[in-house]
């Protein structure tokens, strides 16, 4: 009896620590744009950092993340992937990129649309 209390009681301290935690977000670190000019620069510019959590910049598709960067706005968005910001290197490797193309691949990584 007293192995079987010591069991469920082990097995209950095993349980406890996930309790409360945030679910993790439903990332997939192999979603590229449909477009494939996008997909290009995606796949050589972004998707090094924003795939890889070790790398610690907001996931692609992990709209929780990204939520407080759209929220900034347009501006700052832009200034950021174009200056480079925190760890983020300037133009985000992408030197022949556009404003418009910055704006449609952070849409992209955000997995919703940005305020114009």
């Amino acid at each position: 009896m007293r192995a079987i209390r010591l069991t469920l009681i082990l097995a209950l301290v095993m349980a406890l620590p996930g309790c409360g935690e945030d679910p993790k977000p439903s990332v997939t670190s192999n979603a590229i744009p449909k477009d494939p000019a996008l997909a290009q620069i995606y796949a050589n510019s972004c998707q090094l950092c924003h795939a890889n959590p070790a790398a610690n910049a907001p996931l692609t598709g992990d709209r929780k993340a990204w939520e407080p960067r759209i929220q900034q706005g347009t501006d700052t968005l832009l200034d950021h992937a174009i200056n480079g910001y925190n760890g983020m290197p300037p133009m985000g490797q992408c030197v022949e990129c556009s404003e418009e193309q910055f704006l449609q691949l952070i849409g992209f990584m955000a997995d919703q649309p940005l305020p114009q």
